[in-house]
């Protein structure tokens, strides 16, 4: 009997038997081995034979004497015994529901309830504190509230919303050095205005930190305060994050340009001191070695090879590193448009320069793009008509940057086609040399003619990506030209031949900011062209025109555009001179309102034969052309998104004499609109007149893409 106080031992702590009460190092098990053994099903030696099915046996009794882990409760089934088989759900005999019986209608979630026609919360946001340092309308731009348009499901929303810009006040106090900030947020309900909240969120700056000491870790410099001095910040100072986020990134823009490459700005460390309100700020900077260039490296799919890369760089070996030098290599070969992806970055080198610096080779990594390309353009002009223009271009026929150009126009009074070959960079960076073949039918009021033309030119041009503020172009060519010319001592038109040989001449001084839109600045351009005309005898002249134009910005979206021009032809008379070397105003690029090459002398009256009626229809006077032109333009550019609207007056003659004078101009004024593309604005204007002679248009219509002028 157990004593008081105590219960039998059950589990592996109780008493195996008798023998183990009274032997507790007993290790007598308690199913013997033979009895386990027995127990156990037989088993096949072969271990490929499928398995077999388990025999029911019973549990076999434990031996008489054998303690029991507990004893069963009433009515449990035993060890020698399986409880009764649970009867069948008749539910699962039954087929399954046809899918088309089956609701398939989604449970409906919070955003599904957002946009149903159910109950919304609106709510109105106060805040509070932040006017006062200037950060009210920051923290309005990125509010959450205020991005969910005072709307919400339920007040958790709009509570959520609340935390949110609890941190963004926070976070934007600290930005401007309130490091002591706090921000609370509260829902308050508007009396009588059932579904209705006032969200308040009270901003609490507190006192502003200013910077204390400033410290910054690195290597010495050449010279010595290089850092220090791009690095714009000053005891005292509010420690504002994006002014010093400015003055580090200045650090990293500067350094590159003065001969360290490899600049590294770290991870600054601001030490906050609750005292003074300061905080001490450390910078540090691995500068790497000071450096000069060294030579150029190539690899990758190569383009041009290291005697063609040697014409674009515009430094020089043994030069401070200057990383403008850098990204100026790199657009220049961008601009040959012959490559897909272009890199070019400095690799040190290890070899000194001078002045103890450490020569880096400039590597560039090439990358072939396509080479051929299409291109085409359409516009329309009063007297001009409709002129279609396309081109096809294979940019590297001719290795290194030898291009063919096949280009033709189809309109309705001008054809022709052409073919070009063009070097770029030819022997020198950005300058071209052009060669080519021209045919050509012109017929408009003006002259009726077939040209045929041979030309070559050396060119120092502007590229999209690289305005230069002096160009220049010179060249040669010899044309051959049959052309209609009224003849005033018959009093009609005849045809005549032409030979023609010029040298034709420009400069340009460009101060714009835009090569196809500019809005500011000025450009001056002057042409000359000494030639020599052959028709009998050989008579030399000079064609010569300056224009300047000018461009002034009111607002960032007006611009006021002007522009003068003014060309003269000494050495020979109008009538010995080939009507399409002539000068005639008139048209969308000279002055609006009147037709292609309408403006200047016209033929005589009397060459003209009355109607059935006896009138005169002076529309049919052709001009003649003369030796000198003046033109005068004045624009008004207002811009709106990718559109604009442009009036404009124009003013000019041209003239018999050899010089312009300021009698007899003539005026147009219309109005245009302008939609403005990547590649440059098209261009459609309207204009009319305002002293129109007798047979000029009421109203001329220009369509073409770039500005006017």
């Amino acid at each position: 009997m157990a004593k008081p106080g105590t219960a039998p031992a059950v589990g592996p702590d109780a008493p195996k038997s008798a023998t183990a009460a009274q032997d507790p190092q007993s290790n007598e098990p308690i199913v013997s081995d033979a009895t386990f053994d027995a127990a156990l099903p037989s088993l096949s030696d072969d271990i490929n034979a499928p398995l077999e099915p388990m025999p029911q046996q019973t549990v076999q009794s434990l031996p008489s004497g054998t303690p029991s882990a507990g004893a069963p409760r009433s009515g449990a089934p035993t060890a020698d015994t399986l409880p009764p088989p649970t009867p069948e759900d008749p539910a699962l005999d039954q087929p399954l529901q046809p899918l088309s019986a089956t609701d398939t209608v989604p449970l409906q979630t919070a955003a599904d309830v957002e946009g149903a026609d159910a109950p919304e919360i609106r709510y109105e946001t106060v805040v509070r504190g932040l006017k006062e340092i200037g950060l009210e309308d920051e923290f309005m731009s990125l509010s959450a509230l205020r991005e969910g348009g005072g709307k919400a499901v339920n007040a958790t929303q709009v509570n959520a919303r609340g935390r949110e810009d609890e941190q963004l006040a926070v976070r934007l106090m600290k930005s401007l050095g309130y490091y002591d900030g706090t921000a609370t947020m509260a829902l308050e309900s508007i009396p009588n205005e059932p579904g209705r909240l006032r969200v308040v969120l009270t901003a609490t700056p507190g006192p502003i930190f200013k910077l204390g000491t400033i410290n910054v870790v690195a290597n010495p410099t050449v010279p010595p305060n290089l850092i220090r001095e791009q690095l714009p910040l000053k005891t005292g100072e509010p420690i504002e994050a994006a002014r010093i986020q400015g003055a580090e990134a200045n650090v990293a823009l500067v350094l590159p340009q003065r001969g360290y490459p490899f600049v590294e700005v770290g991870q600054r460390d601001i030490l906050l001191d609750d005292e003074t309100l300061t905080g001490d700020y450390t910078l540090p900077v691995e500068t790497g070695p000071r450096s000069s260039f060294g030579a150029l490296r190539t690899e990758g799919d190569k383009v041009f090879d290291l005697d063609h890369l040697s014409i674009f760089p515009r430094f020089k070996q043994g030069e401070l590193y200057d990383n403008r030098m850098r990204d100026d290599l790199r657009e220049a070969l961008i601009a040959t448009g012959l490559f897909d992806t272009i890199g070019v970055e400095p690799v040190r080198t290890g070899r000194p320069g001078p002045d103890g610096t450490e020569q880096v080779d400039m590597l560039v990594r090439q990358s072939k793009g396509p080479w051929r390309s299409l291109a085409g353009s359409a516009g329309y002009g009063t007297g001009e008509g409709v002129k279609l223009e396309g081109g096809w271009t294979h940019r590297n026929l001719f290795p290194p940057e030898g291009a063919l150009i096949l280009a033709a126009v189809a309109g309705t009074q001008q054809q022709g086609a052409a073919a070009t070959f063009r070097r770029q960079n030819a022997g020198r960076r950005d300058r071209s040399f052009f060669t080519g073949l021209t045919a050509s039918h012109s017929s408009y009021d003006a002259f009726d003619s077939y040209t045929g033309s041979i030309f070559a030119r050396w060119a120092y041009d502007s590229t999209p990506l690289w305005q230069k503020q002096f160009t220049y172009a010179y060249g040669g060519e010899l044309v051959a030209t049959n052309e209609s010319v009224f003849d005033f001592a018959r009093n009609e038109r005849v045809r005549r031949t032409y030979g023609i040989a010029a040298l034709p001449t420009q400069a340009v001084w460009d101060k714009s900011n835009d090569l196809l839109n500019p809005t500011r600045g000025f450009r001056l351009k002057l042409n000359v062209s000494p030639e020599a005309s052959v028709q009998g005898e050989v008579r030399p002249y000079a064609r010569t025109m300056i224009e300047a134009t000018a461009y002034y910005p009111v607002t960032e979206s007006l611009v006021i555009a002007g522009r003068a021009r003014a060309g003269s032809i000494v050495g020979i008379s109008r009538d010995d001179l080939a009507p399409s070397r002539r000068y005639y105003g008139g048209g969308g690029g000279s002055v609006r309102g009147y037709g292609f090459q309408r403006l200047g002398p016209l033929e005589p009256v009397s060459s003209l034969k009355p109607n059935e009626d006896g009138e005169i229809d002076y529309a049919d006077l052709r001009p003649v052309g003369g030796r000198s032109i003046n033109e005068f333009s004045l624009e008004a550019r207002y811009r709106f998104g990718n559109f604009g609207i442009v009036p404009f007056i124009d003013a000019g003659n041209a003239y018999e004499s050899t010089f312009p004078n300021a009698s007899d101009l003539r005026f147009g004024a219309g109005i245009g609109g302008r939609f403005y593309t990547n590649f440059g604005p098209m261009r459609v204007d309207v204009a009319t007149p305002l002293n129109p002679r007798p047979g000029d248009p009421k109203v001329a219509l220009y369509v073409s893409i770039g500005q006017a002028f």
